[in-house]
C-alpha cells in the first residue's frame, strides 16, 4: 500500500471484524471503546465526508484530542480527506496561558485552516479566544464519528504527499514542524517492523499520548502496518496507576510495549503493591526510549517483573526522532530471541 488511507482500506477488506483498536477507561483495564478494521475504516471515511467541506483538499488542520480512538478517526479522516493533520497536546483549561500561547504559535507556523476537537474542549474555546485572539480567527469543528454520510471517494494515492506535521521542540530550539509524507511513514513502519517483530498476532499495549510520536507512530500505527491489534490507555490513567500499565499487558496478552525510561523505574518500585500475580510471558518487546535509557533501571525491572514472567530478551534499549518519523535504532528480534551485542547491561545507561 502507498499511503495510510490505502492501508486502511485494505485491512479492513481483508481483516473485518478483527479488533484494529480497543480504548480502556478509568480502570485501566476493561475497554469502552473498541474498533474493529471495518469499524476503522467506516469511522475515517464518515469523518472525511465532513472535512471535504470544512477545509480546502492540501491545508492542515490541527487536532486538539485526548488519548481515544476520537483521534484516530480525526487523523487518518483527515488524510482521507486530503488534509494535512497536525496532532497537538490539547490546552489544559487550568493553565491557559502557557499552553495557549505554544499553540497559537504552531496555528500560525503551519497556517492552519482550523482545529478539530472534541465537545468538552469546544466549550472552553470562549475562554481560549479571549486569552489568545489569534486562535479566535480559525474555524473550530467537532465531528460526529456516527455521522450518516460516508464518503465514498478512493483512497488517497500519492505516496510523496504530505501525511502530517508532526511538531517538536527538540533539545534546544523553537518548536519546529517536520513534515511527514505517507512514504515516510510507511517506510518507518517497515523498519519498526524488522527491528522488533512484529506481525497480525502482535498486540501492543500502550498508554503514550498520541499527539507525540512514540504514541502515535510507534505504537498506533504499527498494528495497523502488520494488521495487528493495539489497547490503549490513557497517560492520566498511567500517572494515577502505573501498575495498571502491567496489569493490562497480562490480561490482554500484550506482546510489545514500551514507554520511557521513567515509566520502568517507577513501575520497579511500586511492584511491593502488586497484590496478584502478573503474567508478562507474553511480553516479547518492552522497548525503551524518548529519554536516556538507564542500565540501572532495566535491572530493577527485570528483577522486579521476572517473577511474573519478563524475560530478559524482551528488554528493548531504543532510539528515535521525530526529524526521522520515529525509530533510528534498536536491537533486532531474531525470531527466537533477541541477540545482544557487546556488553550487556554494563554502565549507567545504554
Amino acid at each position: 500500500m502507498q499511503t495510510l488511507p490505502a492501508l486502511i482500506d485494505a485491512q479492513a477488506a481483508r481483516l473485518g471484524r478483527k479488533p484494529a483498536y480497543s480504548l480502556v477507561g478509568s480502570s485501566g483495564l476493561q475497554p469502552t471503546d473498541v474498533w474493529s478494521y471495518a469499524d476503522l475504516q467506516r469511522r475515517c471515511r464518515v469523518v472525511a465526508a465532513q472535512l471535504v467541506t470544512f477545509a480546502p483538499e492540501g491545508s492542515r488542520v490541527v487536532l486538539l484530542y485526548p488519548t481515544g480512538l476520537d483521534f484516530l478517526g480525526a487523523l487518518f479522516g483527515s488524510m482521507y480527506a486530503g488534509l494535512t493533520p497536525v496532532p497537538l497536546y490539547p490546552p489544559d483549561p487550568a493553565r491557559t496561558v502557557e499552553s495557549l500561547g505554544h499553540l497559537a504559535r504552531v496555528i500560525r507556523d503551519c497556517d492552519a485552516s482550523g482545529v478539530l476537537c472534541d465537545p468538552t474542549l469546544m466549550f472552553h474555546k470562549a475562554q481560549f479566544d479571549l486569552l489568545a485572539p489569534d486562535l479566535a480567527g480559525r474555524a473550530w469543528f467537532v465531528l460526529d464519528p456516527d455521522g450518516a454520510d460516508v464518503w465514498s471517494g478512493a483512497a488517497p494515492s500519492n505516496p510523496e504527499a504530505l501525511a502530517l506535521l508532526q511538531y517538536t521542540s527538540g533539545s534546544t530550539g523553537t518548536p519546529k514542524g517536520v513534515m511527514l509524507t505517507q512514504a515516510n511513514l510507511l517506510a518507518n513502519q517497515a523498519e519498526i517492523q524488522r527491528l522488533m517483530g512484529s506481525d497480525s498476532d502482535t498486540v501492543m499495549v500502550s498508554w503514550l499520548p498520541l499527539y507525540h510520536d512514540m504514541g502515535l507512530i510507534g505504537c498506533a500505527m504499527q498494528p495497523l502496518f502488520v494488521g495487528g491489534e493495539c489497547w490503549l490507555n490513557s497517560p492520566q490513567n498511567f500517572i494515577r496507576r502505573p501498575l495498571d500499565w502491567l496489569k493490562l499487558i497480562s490480561a490482554r496478552g500484550g506482546t510489545i510495549s514500551g514507554a520511557p525510561n521513567f515509566a520502568f523505574e517507577l513501575c520497579a518500585k511500586r511492584a511491593s503493591a502488586l497484590t496478584e500475580p502478573l503474567d508478562l510471558s507474553r511480553w516479547r518487546v518492552a522497548f525503551n526510549g524518548s529519554e536516556p535509557v538507564r542500565a540501572g533501571t532495566l535491572r530493577r525491572f527485570l528483577e522486579a517483573f521476572a517473577p511474573h514472567g519478563l524475560r530478559r530478551d524482551a528488554l528493548f534499549p531504543c532510539y528515535g526522532m521525530a526529524e526521522a518519523s520515529l525509530i533510528i535504532s534498536g536491537r533486532h528480534w531474531s525470531g527466537e530471541s533477541h541477540k545482544v551485542e557487546g556488553p550487556a547491561l554494563v554502565g549507567d545507561a545504554v
